[in-house]
C-alpha cells in the first residue's frame, strides 16, 4: 500500500485518544479475568477501532488515530515496552487537581535502555494503517522520551550520570522512529506532559536535583538529538499536556519559562498546545515560534466538558493569536485527548464527536 505524503499538522487536527466504548472496556476486563483470549480481545479492539476510524473520517477529519484504543494509559503502555524499562504499581499515583489521585501504575528503570525491536506498537500500527487503507493519514502517538526524566523513573545505580541516561534514551527513540517510519508511518507526535511541566510554577513530578535551566536545555537536546537523523517525509509533532485525567488537570502556568528554548529551537513540524482555559497562560510566548517554521495547532477547544465553544469566541482567539504567529502557520484542535486513560473524560462519545466535527467547521470558516 501507498504511503501518502503528509502535510500536518492539518487546520483540523486532535489530539489521538478517543473514549473507549463500553463493549471494549468490557473485553479488556473480560481478559484480565481470563474469560477470553487475547485474540478475541484483539477482535473487539479491531472492530472498534474500524468503527472511530469511519466516524474520524465522516465528520470530515483528513487524519485519523486509533483512538489509543489498544492502550490503559497514554504513555505506560508504550514506554514499559522498552528494553531497561518496567511497568509496576507505586505506592501512590500522581496527585492531580483537588487532591485526586491517578490510578496507581507507573514506570521504571531496570537497566540499560535500547528500543525492543519487537515492540508491539509497530504491529499495531500496520493493523490500524491497513483498516485506514489510505482513506486518511494514520497519526500515530507515543509519550515524548522526556517523560523518562520525570521523578523516580531513571535509576541511579544504573545510571549515575544523566548524560548517559539522555544518549540511550536518545538513541532508543532514534530507532523507535525508524521503526515507525518502516512500518509506514509519516505522522508521528510526541506527547509531552514533562516539558509542560518545567513551565509551571513549580515544575511537578520532578525530584529537584536540577535548576530549570539545566532541564529546558536538556529536554531541547533530548528531542532534537532523536530527530536529528529524521527522514525529511516524516512529519514529527510535540502537544504539551498539563495533565489529563477524568477532565481533571495536574498543574498550570504558562508558556513564558520555556519558550525562548523550546519553542525557538525545537526541531518538530508542529506544536499542539493547551489553550483552553486561564491556566495556560496568553499568546504572547508563541512569537517565539520562528515565521515559516512549525505549525501551532491552538488547543482552545477542550475535552474535558461536553458543552460546544461559542464559535465566534473561538474565531476571535485564533485572530488574537494570528498577532503572534501568522495565520497561515496556525491550526485548531482540542487541548487534549478525549481520554488520555480507559477511563476517559466526563463527556459522551457523541459530544466527542460533535467536538472533533465543530472543529472543522470552525476551520472552514477560518481558513477556507
Amino acid at each position: 500500500m501507498a504511503t501518502k505524503t503528509v502535510t500536518a499538522p492539518f487546520r483540523a487536527d486532535h489530539v489521538g485518544s478517543l473514549l473507549r466504548p463500553e463493549n471494549l472496556l468490557k473485553a479488556r476486563k473480560d481478559f484480565q479475568e481470563g474469560h477470553i483470549t487475547r485474540e478475541q480481545l484483539r477482535d473487539v479492539e479491531n472492530k472498534e477501532i474500524t468503527h472511530i476510524v469511519d466516524k474520524q473520517i465522516e465528520v470530515g477529519l483528513e487524519l485519523v488515530s486509533d483512538g489509543e484504543f489498544r492502550r490503559r494509559f497514554w504513555h505506560t503502555d508504550f514506554l514499559e515496552h522498552l528494553n531497561g524499562i518496567e511497568g509496576y504499581v507505586p505506592e501512590v499515583g500522581y496527585i492531580f487537581n483537588g487532591n485526586e489521585e491517578t490510578e496507581r501504575y507507573n514506570i521504571r528503570n531496570t537497566g540499560k535502555i535500547s528500543f525492543n525491536s519487537d515492540h508491539p506498537f509497530i504491529q499495531d500500527f500496520k493493523e490500524f494503517n491497513a483498516i485506514v487503507n489510505g482513506r486518511a493519514v494514520a497519526k500515530q502517538t507515543i509519550p515524548s522520551p522526556n517523560q523518562l526524566f520525570n521523578e523516580g523513573i531513571r535509576d541511579v545505580s544504573i545510571y549515575p550520570d544523566i548524560e548517559e541516561f539522555a544518549e540511550d534514551v536518545i538513541q532508543a527513540y532514534r530507532d523507535a522512529v525508524k521503526s515507525f517510519y518502516n512500518a509506514g508511518v509519516r505522522y508521528l507526535q510526541f506527547d509531552d506532559v514533562y516539558i509542560a511541566g518545567l513551565s509551571s510554577p513549580d515544575i511537578p513530578f520532578n525530584d529537584g536535583d536540577f535548576s530549570r535551566e539545566f532541564l529546558i536545555d536538556l529536554a531541547l537536546r533530548v528531542v532534537n538529538g532523536v530527530l536529528e537523523d529524521k527522514p525529511s517525509d516524516l512529519v514529527v509533532t510535540t502537544h504539551l499536556c498539563r495533565g489529563n485525567y477524568r477532565s481533571n488537570w495536574a498543574f498550570e502556568g504558562s508558556y513564558d519559562l520555556i519558550a525562548p528554548t523550546l519553542f525557538a529551537k525545537e526541531k518538530v513540524d508542529g506544536f499542539f498546545l493547551e489553550y483552553d482555559d486561564e491556566r495556560s497562560g496568553g499568546f504572547k510566548p508563541l512569537e517565539h515560534i520562528p515565521n515559516d517554521g512549525a505549525r501551532v495547532v491552538l488547543g482552545l477547544i477542550t475535552s474535558k466538558i461536553g458543552e460546544l465553544e461559542d464559535k465566534e469566541q473561538i474565531k476571535a482567539r485564533v485572530e488574537e493569536a494570528s498577532k503572534y504567529v501568522p495565520l497561515e502557520q496556525l491550526c485548531l484542535s482540542p487541548q487534549c485527548g478525549f481520554a488520555s486513560t480507559h477511563h476517559g473524560n466526563k463527556l459522551t462519545e457523541q459530544d466527542q464527536w460533535n467536538k472533533l466535527q465543530h472543529i472543522v467547521q470552525i476551520t472552514k470558516e477560518i481558513w477556507g
